[in-house]
């Protein structure tokens, strides 16, 4: 049998990856701070194991941009949230991952998915306008948790969400989850789940 050796142009391969002409993520991210209004945000202070929960944060668009131009009239990018607090560092070594959850998100918000950890994204949000972020979960450790939520004009980039006044929108929930989980039974005429 005859062995054929065939030349490989690694340096091809060295020079396509090496981004030297490569364009920043957020090149095309605008610049400006975006005035937005928490509308609402909801969570139950307390709770039971297995029992599945609404999560809400609700945020406006004032319109308001510095330095984007008038005032009144400018749409966020793509409004995001990060929560922190869902899950938990375990302190056991050898695991493969150590994060261990809190509550399971049973549904995040619908079309919010990102490549981004505990990150979800609703888009653009017009002057004026708001954005739902809805999480159902389930809580699976019982005790005293506390939950905590940022909010984004973008995913990456210069683009900044502000409240009146300058500060970050953010906010957290102090939520008491009891050990016993809620007791239900079968409605037998309509079908519905009805818990205690």
């Amino acid at each position: 049998m005859r062995r054929v050796w065939v030349p490989i142009a690694l340096s091809a391969f060295a020079v396509a990856g090496c981004g030297g002409d490569q364009k920043r993520q957020d090149a095309d991210e605008p610049n400006g701070q975006w005035v937005v209004d928490v509308v609402a945000a909801e969570f139950p202070s307390s709770q039971r194991l297995a029992r599945q929960e609404t999560m809400k944060i609700t945020v406006r668009n004032t319109g308001e941009c510095d330095p984007c131009g008038r005032k009144g009239d400018k749409a966020i990018p793509n409004i995001a949230l990060t929560v922190d607090g869902l899950s938990r560092a375990s302190q056991q070594s050898g695991l493969a991952d150590a994060n261990r959850p809190v509550w399971i998100v049973d549904d995040g918000p619908r079309g919010g998915t990102t490549a981004y950890t505990n990150t979800w994204a609703l888009g653009r949000v017009p002057a004026g306008k708001t954005k739902t972020f809805e999480f159902k979960v389930t809580p699976v450790k019982p005790g005293q948790h506390e939950v905590s939520y940022r909010l984004s004009a973008v995913l990456d980039g210069k683009a900044k969400a502000r409240v009146e006044g300058g500060g970050r929108p953010e906010g957290k929930f102090s939520v008491r989850v009891e050990r016993d989980p809620s007791q239900s039974r079968v409605d037998p005429d309509s079908g519905e789940v009805i818990r205690r």
